[in-house]
């Protein structure tokens, strides 16, 4: 090596301050980061003569330098990168979960939902990049209000294992007037399938049964949504 030449520190204790994570963390804010910069704050340590820094690196390389593809991972798919461990893993996954509620948030003071699009932002992220489906219930009151949100069931979506009770015992509890039903394709592609549309209609008739309609059951897709009730399914069940 020439006397020019010099290698990196192993650890990011041996950096200059200005360039540690940390230390821009508290002269910038976190925005100044990179996304592999605030990974390695994360990460907390190097490992094997790496700095968290390229522990942070290799760990984003791995998911394609994407936040929702590390973020829909399992802690051991993480923890197969050098250097990460079970807690650190824990800890990435629950600062991405975090991130994913905030952005989702709804803020308007009575949270109204006023369109199947309402519908459809509210869940987008948090049911876009599941790999399997689950099924959720929102509840409303007589100003199409949520009073309530609850997912009913995780997997594969069938009438054998969405059962009305599930989704209208809730309702009579807390004396909802309306159901909005919500689940997800893993497939991207919200299109309606005859299961899909076999357990809306049990729903629908059950609603109808206790005077609890069914407003609408919306599909969540990879940046697009189906409708029941823009599709007219919605009205023909409750013939």
């Amino acid at each position: 090596m020439g006397s020019n030449e010099r290698s990196q520190p192993a650890t990011i204790k041996e950096w200059p301050s200005a360039e540690r994570p940390r230390e821009r963390f508290r002269a910038l804010g976190p925005a100044a980061l990179r996304t592999a910069e605030l990974l390695a704050i994360l990460a907390s340590s190097g490992v094997g003569g790496r700095s968290a820094l390229e522990v942070a690196e290799a760990l984003y390389e791995r998911f394609g330098r994407s936040l929702r593809r590390l973020g829909n991972a399992s802690g051991s798919q993480l923890m197969a990168v050098p250097g990460i461990g079970e807690a650190r893993a824990i800890a990435i996954l629950a600062a991405l979960e975090l991130g994913r509620r905030a952005a989702e948030e709804v803020r308007h003071e009575d949270d109204r939902v006023s369109s199947p699009r309402d519908v459809y932002r509210r869940f987008e992220l948090r049911l876009r990049d599941l790999r399997q489906e689950e099924f959720h219930v929102l509840l409303l009151n007589t100003q199409n209000a949520v009073m309530r949100e609850l997912m009913v069931t995780r997997g594969t979506l069938d009438a054998s294992v969405v059962h009305p009770r599930e989704v209208f015992a809730p309702a009579l509890t807390e004396a909802a007037a309306a159901v909005i039903l919500v689940h997800n394709h893993p497939s991207g592609d919200p299109t309606p399938s005859p299961a899909d549309r076999e357990v809306t209609r049990q729903l629908v008739e059950a609603g109808r049964v206790l005077g609890i309609p069914v407003r609408d059951h919306i599909i969540v897709g990879n940046g697009r949504y189906s409708s029941f009730l823009d599709l007219g399914y919605i009205r023909s069940f409750e013939r």
